[in-house]
């Protein structure tokens, strides 16, 4: 098949739905199909790009690594002119997403869009009123979804939520997998050797974006609990982002800040090391629709405590991967000082764990997307 994915979200900014179209892009490759990226333009992007079409664009103030395209459907139409699609495959409901239905209905092809993020849950980005903004959000991304084929979500509690909200079209839930070898032999001293954290020390670690959506100052009122209990514990978080001076001063204010690093952003070669250097993975997040440094964890053997909610509700399997709090602070600390002091659990999870990550991989997922593709353009 001849695939065209459409993305406000494309190399070289980096993202879970950028890591996501890259992913099944180079399995859908090897399974012998062809694909073709429209994208935004960014300034450092030089020269032909093999099946990449950029779309002019600009920076916004809100997150200035970000490029937004002009939604030119001319340009598209030239694009796609010498191209025989078999379909059409959109990863965000905004410009390009538009322009990837239009260039669908022109060519009388079948569109697909994956609904990777919780959109509303965003919207303190936008310089709007926050409950009208939400509500006009819910009901944009609804329409948006019956107006397309297919309907893809990364785990089936989204599926349920967007059925929920209205959305009348078929959805198939198809999480994006991952490359478990390279988070399998990261060097177990990287964090002490790069940041100095002694290798004594009971590393519990987050990875992502340092933003609101996050729910970081979760986390940090966690970690205390932990640190009044566990003198050797440390907080490593790995990412950059608009929170991160709040968040410093958060922690000092916790009387935390000697045991949170704040990594910054890191390469991604460097990351596995990050994840064999710690001991228990923290998700504080309520708004992941996956989470794929969830599954990343995971496949380095890491326990994980997240909050009980849509991602984290379809990953982490309660008391065998890790567990799910539905509760407070004292909870979340509760259960990771749970893991950390009884090694044979820890033992045991870490195990499941690496099972369960393997259920995820690059390849599964790739042959459930070509199915998907198959129904539709049968």
């Amino acid at each position: 098949m001849k695939i065209g994915i459409f993305s406000d979200s494309y190399r070289p900014y980096v993202s879970g739905v950028v890591l996501s179209i890259e992913t099944f892009s180079k399995e859908l490759a090897r399974l012998g199909h062809e694909i073709f990226i429209f994208a935004p333009d960014y300034p450092q992007v030089k020269g032909k790009e093999s099946n990449v079409f950029r779309f002019p664009s600009f920076h916004t103030p809100i997150n200035p690594e970000f490029y937004i395209a002009l939604p030119i459907f001319k340009l598209a139409r030239e694009y796609v002119s010498d191209i025989d699609f078999d379909l059409i495959h959109v990863h965000s409901p905004f410009t390009l997403g538009q322009v990837g239905i239009k260039t669908a209905r022109h060519l009388d092809i079948p569109v697909v869009f994956t609904y990777h993020t919780l959109y509303d849950q965003y919207m303190h980005y936008a310089p709007l009123p926050g409950q009208i903004t939400k509500a006009g959000m819910v009901k944009y991304t609804t329409n948006f979804c019956n107006r397309c084929n297919l309907v893809i979500t990364p785990t089936g509690v989204i599926k349920e939520m967007i059925v929920e909200n209205g959305v009348k079209k078929p959805v198939v839930s198809i999480p994006t997998g991952i490359y478990t070898d390279r988070f399998q032999n990261g060097d177990p001293d990287f964090l002490s050797k790069q940041f100095g954290v002694p290798r004594n020390k009971q590393i519990f670690l987050f990875v992502g974006r340092i933003g609101k959506e996050k729910n970081l100052s979760f986390l940090l009122h966690a970690f205390a609990h932990i640190a009044r209990q566990e003198k050797d514990a440390v907080l490593v978080l790995v990412g950059s982002g608009p929170e991160q001076r709040v968040l410093q001063n958060s922690a000092a204010d916790l009387g935390i800040g000697d045991k949170v690093i704040f990594t910054g952003k890191l390469p991604p070669e460097t990351i596995a090391g990050a994840y064999s250097s710690a001991d228990i993975f923290a998700v504080p997040s309520v708004t992941e629709t996956q989470g794929l440094v969830l599954v990343e964890a995971m496949a380095a053997g890491l326990p994980v405590v997240a909050k009980a909610a849509y991602g984290s509700l379809a990953m982490v399997q309660d008391g065998v991967t890790g567990y799910l709090c539905k509760g407070d602070e004292q909870e979340f600390a509760e259960k990771a000082l749970s893991i950390l002091h009884d090694p044979e659990r820890k033992i045991r999870m870490s195990a499941a764990a690496l099972k369960r990550a393997d259920e995820l991989t690059a390849d599964k997922m790739a042959l459930r997307m070509e199915s998907a593709y198959q129904a539709i353009t049968a």
